[in-house]
């Protein structure tokens, strides 16, 4: 069973969870945020940490400036926008949504965290619980309760800042080779909105290879969806020197899209990999609406899902490369 102790850690209260082979640490004041994952078997650091001071600058402050580091929630949309349907019409939803940038209410309970929070500016409960399905696996079931008498339209991202090194691999199922660009710094994938391949956008330039981690020194940044709803809920990141790997699963009916967000130094200097499974599509929640392509919670409804996340070391599924 899972063992959950609270104390502080850079003049924060932290929640510390540890199994025999994974720990894991929670600032409950900062979002829910895990500022980090660890193997204990191997020692190795999932969770990207920058040398800025362990914070953010308070509600609807913008993310840019927060430390960078870490596993934050996106919810209700990543990009700023204006909710388009009544009756939140015109209501403006802040930089990364509202949830990564306010405490949360955290309690643990039979080898279990639980955290909560509610909407600031819209009318939900959105809940988290870690648990433990296997030593090696890490759980997180998640809900999100409509406290209205209207639907609720919203697009939860998980955006965990992956510690990563020039080489390893960023792995998804076969199936998924068309990726919509939503960033990319000096245009080297286009703009918003343009289509690519996936893993060589360009037949031509087989040095770009976006499954693969690129050097800090690259100085790139990018963040893209792959085009369509997925057709399996799992993406990995691997490291071919260590055998290495995580592993995101995930349902596919509730959980549809996968994005990468990836900084090789071009983004402040920082050198991380976020594979970030969502509700919707391309960031902004009020283009997600516009386009069918959002998760909907009805009135007074509740809408569930989970991520599960599994350490394997010298190990590999073949199926995925």
């Amino acid at each position: 069973m899972l063992q959950w102790k609270q104390h502080q850690m850079d003049d924060q209260v932290v929640w510390t969870g540890t199994n025999s082979i994974i720990e894991l640490t929670i600032a409950a004041n900062l979002g829910s945020k895990v500022i980090s994952l660890k193997n204990l078997k191997t020692g190795r650091e999932w969770l990207s940490r920058s040398d800025n001071p362990l914070g953010n600058n308070g509600y609807a402050s913008s993310f840019a400036d927060s430390d960078g580091s870490g596993w934050d929630e996106m919810f209700p949309t990543i990009n700023v926008c204006q909710y388009p349907e009544f009756p939140w019409q015109e209501v403006q939803l802040p930089d990364h949504g509202e949830v990564w940038s306010i405490p949360w209410h955290v309690i643990a309970h039979e080898g279990k965290l639980s955290c909560d929070v509610y909407g600031v500016r819209m009318p939900y409960h959105l809940k988290k619980t870690y648990s433990f399905t296997k030593e090696q696996r890490l759980r997180i079931d998640y809900s999100v309760l409509n406290l209205s008498p209207f639907p609720f339209s919203f697009l939860w991202a998980a955006h965990p800042l992956f510690q990563v090194e020039e080489g390893m691999e960023m792995i998804v199922p076969r199936e998924m080779n068309t990726i919509v660009v939503s960033y990319s710094q000096d245009g080297r994938l286009g703009q918003r909105g343009d289509v690519q391949k996936w893993p060589i956008p360009y037949g031509d330039q087989e040095q770009i290879r976006l499954n693969v981690v690129e050097a800090a020194t690259a100085r790139t940044a990018e963040k893209y969806y792959f085009q369509g709803e997925l057709p399996e809920g799992k993406a990995s990141l691997f490291d071919p020197v260590t055998g290495e790997q995580l592993t995101m699963l995930f349902p596919k009916d509730k959980v549809p899209y996968l994005s990468i967000w990836a900084n090789a130094g071009g983004y402040q200097g920082q050198y991380h990999v976020a594979i970030e499974p969502a509700t919707g599509f391309l960031d902004d929640l009020s283009y997600a609406m516009e386009h069918k392509s959002v998760a909907v919670v009805e009135a007074h409804g509740t809408y569930e899902w989970f991520l599960e996340i599994e350490l394997a070391t010298g190990m590999h599924d073949s199926e995925y490369r």
